[in-house]
């Protein structure tokens, strides 16, 4: 999963495009999702999401998705779960202090962000803590209720 993580980060930018125009169809459908039921659609929405993010980004489903201000590099693959940069233990080959043999999620991010092509526009973005009770809950789903202004209850 590492390659295929890696190669997305260097990918940022279209993918990223990708993950914009799925927003934008999404909060077209708003009206048609809200009809249907948020909560009922969200474990085939987390399902899909489980897979398509597991895949390209080796995403930890944590339902609280940044990869558009990390450079389509999942911070919850730090082995520290960090989600607002390195803790400060980057080996000098820029690779992770707990686990030599992976990249620093933080310098792969910070990559991701250069290409897509402002990285202090969004990667310095402080984000909040995990919220463990929303793991496994579609971070798609909640992005549109926010977007519309709905309630984050799912």
């Amino acid at each position: 999963m590492k390659v295929i993580r890696y190669w997305s980060v260097s990918n940022a930018r279209w993918l990223q495009r990708v993950y914009r125009g799925l927003e934008t169809c999404l909060n077209c459908m708003h009206p048609l999702l809200q009809r249907l039921g948020y909560q009922r659609l969200d474990s085939g929405f987390a399902a899909v999401e489980k897979v398509v993010k597991g895949f390209l980004f080796d995403s930890k489903s944590c339902g609280q998705c940044t990869l558009g201000e990390t450079g389509m590099a999942c911070p919850m693959n730090c082995p520290k779960a960090l989600r607002n940069g390195p803790c400060g233990g980057v080996r000098a080959n820029g690779n992770c202090e707990v686990d030599a043999d992976m990249v620093c999620v933080w310098v792969t991010s910070w990559e991701g962000s250069k290409a897509i092509g402002n990285p202090e526009s969004t990667i310095q973005v402080i984000q909040a803590p995990v919220d463990v009770r929303l793991k496994g809950t579609s971070a798609w789903l909640r992005a549109v209720r926010k977007k519309r202004g709905a309630t984050n209850d799912i």
